[in-house]
């Protein structure tokens, strides 16, 4: 998957005319690439079009125009896009409640390196986390971490052959699993090419 330039971005002009349109078409296409992995966590598996996205708000919300800018955003979100054989996601730790999200980020503390992904018949893939920086500390985890899956060719071919994939929370404070939908297989399958 190419990386995003300068020249695929809209102006803040353009993007004001256009985003209505393009955040519905983003939202539709993020929500087939949403994996909710127990009540709490959710996973959003990034590409090329919902980091677009997100530089263009960023850019938005910022009111950045000027070249370098520009520049050190797509710096920042580039590494988010799968290479091919991988894949990227923004992991989730979601409580409503502020006192309860308090306490459980310090139960689930590590929980950033216990999500696996499996590809039926193939060890699991454990996510390789928060590669820019260290998001958590000795006393909590983060709400918000940044996982890579690394995918060898005879797991992608696997997973393109249609093979179950199930995607995994291995941290005893909060052991879950579920499948992953033939739509959501689909989906990420996508960035492989």
């Amino acid at each position: 998957m190419h990386i995003l330039e300068r020249s695929d971005l809209l102006s803040l002009e353009n993007y004001a005319l256009e985003r209505a349109g393009f955040r519905a078409r983003a939202m539709v296409h993020k929500q087939r690439r949403t994996v909710h992995l127990g009540e709490h966590l959710t996973l959003v598996f990034e590409d090329r079009l919902s980091i677009q996205y997100q530089v263009q708000e960023m850019l938005r919300i910022e009111r950045i125009f000027e070249p370098a800018g520009i520049q050190d955003e797509l710096d920042a979100y580039n590494p988010l896009i799968p290479d091919g054989d991988n894949l990227k996601a923004t992991l989730l730790i979601e409580y409503a409640d502020a006192e309860e999200r308090r306490r459980e980020l310090v139960r689930l503390r590590g929980i950033e390196h216990a999500i696996a992904l499996t590809v039926h018949g193939h060890a699991p893939s454990v996510a390789i986390a928060d590669e820019d920086m260290e998001r958590s500390n000795a006393e909590k985890t983060a709400a918000v971490h940044f996982l890579r899956f690394p995918l060898d060719a005879a797991r992608i071919a696997a997973w393109k052959a249609g093979a179950p994939v199930t995607l995994a929370c291995r941290l005893p404070a909060m052991a879950v699993e579920v499948a992953l939908t033939p739509a959501q297989r689909e989906a990420l399958a996508m960035d492989f090419d």
